[in-house]
């Protein structure tokens, strides 16, 4: 059964719809980089706010890439309907094809009209998932960068906006212009202060437009902060045959994820936000405590196992987790390293979220591949683990795992894993990368050179460590370092 509006009322018993209808929902959110996390998690939000009668709080989805166009065609094939199913430790699923969706805009084919709809009165919230990486700020977290081209292309007199500041300043812009409250700008990708890092970035591009728009999107546009969590697997083929078989559903673009789910937002906003809470969301005042627990507990844990995982020829997050050296690397780290540097979290207890970590990697029913954790190590390192790194440094606590995993990294650069087998490195910075990596059997150090790694290539006790590290992978491979590290620690194996 092909999915569409036509054909929900013929869904299996078992498959969730929408409760409400969906010719009445107008789109009161622009969401730019609607992949599979965003449908898998704000997108099952606003799902359930529809359903409570929030119907002014749709959402049109935004393509800016060429490789958007599948999500397009998908989308527009069947209503901009989807399934989720949230697939379970013990082998089961639950399936809810999801609503919220309205309308899907691809920028390439009409910018204007991506403009536009962000422009309108009926938007109060544009919201990102454009990846930890895609703020364009020098070093990740730095001033905003002028000089890369696809910006200087913006900034040219007359041009038509291609970038994701350029359509959103503009779109700012046209609502200052015609005496219109400003949206908020939400960003729900997995970046420490993401509401600063969005405001930055955004700003940093319209002062070098109009001082004056700058100032006034300082004034007057709010941008929350945000932490998201739900494990989501890219979407297989697999995944498509298996919504198929089980629920007799014709789906382009599934998702699968776990059942756990979390958004924790900060109660500001420009324009009015929907009814969050009775979605099931957390809006507090300070979502630091949250943000810092999930990304230096869950996030760099993936960091943690990525590499060296791979390194040791295992596939799967679930293979990790099953493995009592990795097992006990896995707890040593969130337990010794991360978990000092972090601020109490309101009615969390850590030790019950690290072991409900430990259990949501042991779901082999998700089937996450450590791969999807080694994208991007550039961006995502900086972000997750050496900001750990660096607090355990200045505290004089213990950095072996973490290090550990940074020289996994390193070598797993080099381009083959222990037994010779090819890896391969999905990076932005792959060249740069590559070439370091090829110099280090001579200069063990020549990764410390990148600029990620800025102050911690003068901290001794962090290059011996280091030094040592990648020497143990290089001369044993990674199940003897790991091992070696594990072993007489007497951490339990559960």
């Amino acid at each position: 059964m092909k999915l569409s509006d036509g054909s929900l009322e013929q869904l299996p018993p078992e498959v969730g719809s929408p409760e409400y209808d969906r010719s009445a929902v107008t789109a009161g959110i622009v969401h730019v980089g609607v992949g599979g996390f965003h449908r898998s998690h704000q997108a099952v939000y606003v799902d359930r706010l529809l359903a409570v009668g929030a119907t002014d709080w749709g959402i049109c989805g935004v393509g800016l890439l060429p490789q958007d166009r599948a999500m397009q065609e998908a989308l527009d094939g069947q209503d901009h309907l989807y399934t989720v199913v949230e697939r379970h430790p013990d082998g089961s699923a639950q399936a809810r094809v999801i609503g919220s969706i309205v309308e899907y805009l691809f920028a390439p084919d009409d910018v204007d009209a991506v403009i536009e709809k962000m422009a309108s009165e009926t938007t109060r919230i544009v919201s990102l998932t454009i990846t930890e990486g895609g703020y364009n700020l020098i070093g990740g977290d730095g001033d905003f960068d002028a000089d890369a081209p696809a910006i200087r292309a913006d900034l040219e007199p007359g041009a038509t906006p291609a970038t994701v500041f350029g359509i959103v300043v503009e779109a700012l812009d046209r609502r200052r212009r015609r005496g219109l409250d400003p949206f908020s700008v939400v960003s729900c990708d997995n970046i420490e202060a993401n509401g600063a890092v969005a405001r930055r970035a955004f700003q940093g591009f319209a002062a070098l437009r109009d001082e004056e728009l700058a100032g006034w999107i300082e004034q007057h546009v709010a941008f929350p902060h945000s932490m998201v969590d739900r494990i989501t697997p890219v979407t297989t083929d697999a995944d498509r045959a298996f919504v198929a078989e089980q629920f007799g559903i014709e789906d382009a673009c599934p998702v699968t994820c776990e059942s756990y789910l979390q958004w924790v937002i900060s109660d500001e906003f420009s324009a009015g936000r929907p009814p969050l809470e009775d979605a099931g969301v957390s809006v507090v005042d300070d979502v630091r405590p949250y943000e810092l627990m999930k990304l230096r507990l869950l996030n760099a844990s993936h960091q943690v196992m990525g590499y060296l995982g791979s390194l040791a020829g295992l596939t799967h997050v679930h293979d990790i987790a099953a493995d009592d050296d990795f097992a006990r690397l896995l707890r040593g780290y969130m337990e010794h390293e991360a978990q000092p540097t972090l601020e109490p979290v309101p009615d969390v207890d850590f030790t019950d979220y690290r072991a409900t970590l430990m259990e949501r990697f042991g779901n082999a029913s998700i089937a996450d591949t450590l791969a999807r954790q080694c994208v991007d190590g550039s961006e995502r390192l900086p972000k997750f683990l050496l900001p750990v790194v660096r607090a355990q440094l200045a505290a004089g606590g213990d950095i072996d795992r973490a290090v550990l995993a940074l020289a996994g990294w390193a070598r797993y650069a080099e381009g083959t894993d222990d037994e010779g087998r090819p890896l391969e490195l999905n990076d932005v910075r792959h060249d740069e990368i590559t070439a370091a990596a090829s110099r280090q059997g001579d200069d063990p150090t020549a990764m410390l050179e990148l600029s990620m790694f800025d102050e911690l290539r003068d901290d001794s006790r962090f290059v011996a460590a280091y030094v040592e590290a990648l020497q143990g992978l290089r001369d044993h491979g990674a199940r003897a370092a790991v091992a070696a590290l594990t072993s007489g620690s007497g951490e339990a194996v559960t």
